[in-house]
């Protein structure tokens, strides 16, 4: 079982860390992105619970509905719900690449234990597998909501337009993800490059989001020697 645990939580813990040290500036609390990541592991069960009651009662058929609705619009919608409007008037979200942390943060906390729950049902020797292809597809699809939720906070106008981009952004990659796996017979060969555009990306906004975070910083610290 240690072997498991560890092999479940390894990949999540990982990722999140390689965005956390990305934070050139001013990093956030340990505390802070740790409730983060356990807020994302307290959505798995619900989620799955809701899942479990689609499916038995065929609520959503067909590969299309069970891709971009049942997984894909009921997991997003959640994890952006709980990072608008509990993570997102937060005093420690306080420059652009924060989102970036913080999305990656709950969507990593829900891949761990989902994850953890496949290897304890379906083995340890997936967890390669796993930690290539959905740890790091819900890493990703967390940061580019963060993205999107880091310049709604701190952009002056198209507010409303950037929070709707980070929910609806997410949702279409994640269902593409999802449809590539549940129709397509020979799925690695397709997985394998939309997995390498989703990193490029994901890696692409997080850029971005340092670069506004150099712009924001240098204005506070503009204000500061003015005031």
């Amino acid at each position: 079982m240690l072997v498991i645990l560890s092999a479940g939580t390894a990949p999540g813990l990982a990722l999140l860390s390689y965005f956390y040290l990305k934070d050139q500036y001013e990093k956030e609390t340990f505390k802070t992105v740790l409730k983060t990541f356990l807020y994302g592991v307290c959505l798995v069960l619900p989620i799955m619970f809701l899942q479990y009651i689609l499916q038995v009662e065929q609520v959503l058929n067909g590969p299309f509905a069970q891709a971009f609705l049942q997984a894909s619009l009921l997991e997003e919608f959640v994890k952006w719900f709980f990072l608008l409007y509990i993570i997102y008037p937060h005093v420690d979200f306080d420059e652009p690449y924060d989102g970036i942390i913080f999305g990656a943060g709950i969507s990593l906390g829900f891949a761990t234990l989902e994850n953890i729950f496949y290897l304890v049902a379906n083995g340890v020797e997936h967890a390669f597998t796993r930690a290539m292809l959905p740890v790091s597809s819900h890493a990703l699809f967390g940061v580019i909501m963060g993205y999107y939720i880091g310049k709604a906070k701190f952009s002056h106008s198209h507010k409303r337009v950037f929070i709707f981009s980070a929910l609806i952004v997410p949702v279409i990659l994640h269902g593409v993800y999802d449809y590539i796996l549940l129709t397509l017979k020979l799925w690695i060969y397709w997985i394998l490059p939309f997995m390498g555009f989703l990193w490029w990306l994901a890696l692409k906004k997080a850029k971005k989001a340092r670069d506004h975070s150099v712009v924001h910083t240098s204005k506070l610290f503009s204000r500061k020697e003015t005031g």
